[in-house]
């Protein structure tokens, strides 16, 4: 079990990285599952579009794709974050560039678990889980 974290043709870097991937582990074991390896990837709008163009067959921005490797209960796979795209968002919801990474690598997280984000009922569910989490890294962890 590893997590890993790589930047992609930006200048971008993760404070407290160490801290951050103890962290997502403990968010995947409060799921009742397994970390196994985790590889983040920080890059560019241009880059996320590609991926998501690619893969997804979508021509749009988005701010992380997630693709799912698990074997039975462990949590294994690639998070593509584009630090462009968060950054965007950290202004427009008025939150700390600090808050918004960790929002976005805890939802990618999430996908990994299981959850979606395709309906309201979904949204609403993954938005609860993010906002949690979130109050637990700034407050207890």
């Amino acid at each position: 079990m590893s997590t890993k974290i790589y930047y992609d043709e930006i200048k971008f870097r993760l404070k407290e990285a160490d801290k951050t991937k103890k962290f997502i582990e403990k968010v995947i074991r409060n799921e009742k599952l397994v970390p196994g390896d985790l590889n983040f990837i920080f890059t560019t709008d241009k880059g996320l579009r590609k991926i998501n163009q690619e893969f997804l067959s979508k021509d749009s921005d988005t701010d992380v794709i997630a693709f799912n490797y698990n074997i039975c209960e462990e949590v294994i796979g690639e998070i593509y974050i584009s630090i462009e795209r968060v950054r965007e968002n950290s202004h427009n919801y008025n939150v700390s560039l600090r808050s918004e990474v960790l929002r976005v690598m805890i939802h990618g997280v999430l996908h990994l678990c299981g959850y979606n984000d395709k309906k309201k009922e979904e949204i609403e569910i993954m938005r609860k889980l993010e906002n949690k989490n979130l109050d637990e890294y700034f407050k207890k962890f």
